[in-house]
């Protein structure tokens, strides 16, 4: 079955509690691949949907450079937990954590996604 982007649900992820923020169609996440969202208040967010349609949303500032990257990295899956490494130094973020796999004391914010679907008429 297509998804049209016509019927395709928008993402969204959460900033706090109450508020939800639109940031791509559904349709338009390539899976293993992360996009980069700028945020209300400046910072980004690297949202990726992965081989089996799960989507995730963590903070794309690498916290070993600084340099907003981590949408760039490369997705993939340690010990049945999802990650993306770093495309600079390599290292690992679980993107249901955001708990660095190389570094135990590290760790990025990780952002609630859900997928609004239009309403059908």
């Amino acid at each position: 079955m297509t998804t049209t982007l016509e019927a395709a649900g928008t993402l969204e992820l959460s900033l706090s509690p109450d508020s939800w923020m639109a940031v791509c169609e559904e349709a338009r996440l390539i899976p293993g691949r992360g996009v980069a969202a700028l945020l209300p208040d400046g910072r980004q967010a690297a949202v990726f949907r992965d081989r089996s349609g799960r989507t995730y949303a963590i903070d794309n500032r690498d916290p070993f450079t600084g340099a907003q990257v981590l949408s760039r990295g490369l997705v993939g899956s340690a010990g049945g937990r999802p990650f993306v490494a770093s495309p600079l130094l390599k290292q690992r973020f679980d993107l249901e954590t955001g708990r660095c796999l190389d570094d135990d004391e590290v760790a990025v914010t990780v952002y609630p996604v859900r997928v609004n679907q239009p309403a059908r008429s």
